[in-house]
């Protein structure tokens, strides 16, 4: 039982894999208690799957009797759409659904000026993308459509207790975070673009309100509600993450993103000018191949990461010359999606396992460097890499990272930084403040910039030899 001074507050994750809670100290963000919850496999869910995981991880956590507040984050781009009854109407297209991307070029010939207008050019991933599928592909149930919610926003809503059976679709909301990645809004004036959420879905709809970073959505019985976020920016406000900072983040795929004064308008779609969870600005990168190239490559050597990061700092920077190219699965960033995976620089010399080794870890963390450049190219500042992910603790990683980013790199305690993102916004909206937690540290490395490493990686990507 809680002493009476302290106050609990939740913190939400649905991600595209499960469904996360953590129970932290209002005061401190010590962490009290967490739960989770398996969500089913595919790129297309029945969201009722979510909110039983997060039933199922709420009661894992204990339960939140003695929690004053609670925000939701969750995967960001999903498209939930509702008819005028507030029931689903079908199942939930996900980020990584990638049969509107069609789509997706057809509404950016549309509007060409989209990076002005919403910040970022629409891929596959984004709603506005997958309305313009689903009015084509469906039409029917595009008709049906009274409003139109993203994964948070439709947990949010479930939560503070409506759906089918008090069907108020006026009751739903959202935050700029994760509106900023719909394709119909611009994060700089937080309004929707109505006109292209018509030529996506047909027709008009209900979106959900905004509401400010230490705002409330409303009550879910005792608690107060957060306004929730997208998870990259729940990330970011996890992490405590200000101007100056950049962050990385290692997983499936890699994402990198800064907090930045100023929104990004990046008309060749490299950067996505979202918004993030505290009322300023997440221009992001996002590659496709990240862990996956250590997972094939450690397969190929028949050892784990742990063995793999070892075999790599035995090798020098440079690899000797091996240099992989890592599209293992195409690339979004570059734009390259029938790309495939190339070693360059074979050698006898070369041709070593702790070349290869480092090859991979070379390659991977070049990947994310050019799209820290990217970000550079819209006018970020980089003070410091908050280097996150699994992959992050590998010591070969987070010291190998030092000699390609030309700035420091921080590796933070491993921790579920979404939902501890969620908790601060739910902490936030209970007393008015935004809480300053301490961010907890792995590692911490000065540059230690090797020139060779990405100059040779630069050189193969131009197709030199």
């Amino acid at each position: 039982m809680r002493a009476a001074d302290v106050t609990y507050v939740a913190g939400v994750d649905s991600s595209t894999q499960s469904c996360k809670v953590v129970i932290v100290d209002a005061a401190t963000g010590a962490l009290v208690r967490e739960g989770r919850a398996p969500h089913p496999d595919g790129t297309e869910v029945d969201p009722e799957a979510w909110w039983t995981a997060l039933e199922a991880a709420i009661a894992a956590a204990g339960g939140l009797d003695d929690v004053d507040a609670v925000s939701i984050g969750g995967q960001q781009h999903g498209m939930v759409v509702l008819d005028d009854g507030g029931r689903v109407i079908r199942d939930a297209l996900l980020w990584n659904d990638t049969r509107s991307a069609p789509a997706a070029t057809a509404l950016a010939h549309e509007f060409p000026d989209l990076a002005r207008r919403t910040g970022s050019v629409p891929v596959a991933s984004f709603t506005s993308s997958k309305l313009r599928w689903l009015r084509d592909s469906e039409p029917e149930n595009a008709g049906r459509v009274a409003a139109v919610a993203l994964p948070h926003d439709w947990l949010t809503w479930r939560l503070r207790g409506f759906g089918p059976e008090n069907p108020r679709l006026d009751a739903l909301t959202t935050d700029r975070s994760d509106a900023s990645g719909t394709g119909y809004f611009d994060p700089e004036s937080a309004e929707y673009d109505r006109e292209v959420l018509r030529a996506a879905l047909g027709h008009d709809a209900v979106l959900p309100r905004i509401v400010p970073p230490h705002g409330s959505a409303g009550k879910a019985g005792h608690l107060v509600v957060g306004a929730g976020a997208g998870d990259n920016a729940g990330a970011a406000l996890g992490l405590g993450a200000r101007t100056g900072d950049v962050v990385v983040s290692i997983g499936t795929s890699g994402t990198v993103f800064a907090v930045t004064d100023s929104p990004a308008r990046d008309a060749t779609g490299t950067v996505a000018g979202f918004a993030d969870a505290s009322g300023m600005y997440l221009p992001l990168v996002a590659t496709l191949n990240a862990a996956r190239i250590l997972d094939s490559i450690a397969r190929l050597l028949g050892v784990d990461h742990t063995a793999l990061g070892e075999l790599a700092l035995r090798a020098e920077p440079g690899a000797g010359g091996l240099v992989l190219q890592p599209y293992f699965e195409g690339e979004r960033t570059p734009n390259l999606p029938d790309a495939t995976a190339t070693l360059f620089g074979m050698t006898l010399a070369s041709t070593t396992r702790e070349n290869l080794a480092r090859a991979a870890v070379e390659g991977m963390l070049c990947g994310l460097a050019d799209g820290l450049d990217a970000l550079r190219a819209q006018g970020v500042v980089a003070r410091r890499v908050l280097l996150v992910g699994g992959a992050a603790q590998n010591p070969a990683v987070s010291s190998i990272a030092a000699q390609v980013l030309d700035v420091p790199v921080v590796v933070p305690a491993p921790g579920e930084y979404v939902a501890r993102g969620a908790a601060a916004q739910a902490a936030w909206a209970l007393t008015g403040e935004r809480p300053g937690w301490e961010l907890p540290t792995v590692v911490e490395h000065a540059p230690d910039t090797h020139p060779v490493i990405r100059a040779q990686y630069a050189a193969r990507a131009l197709g030199a030899s």
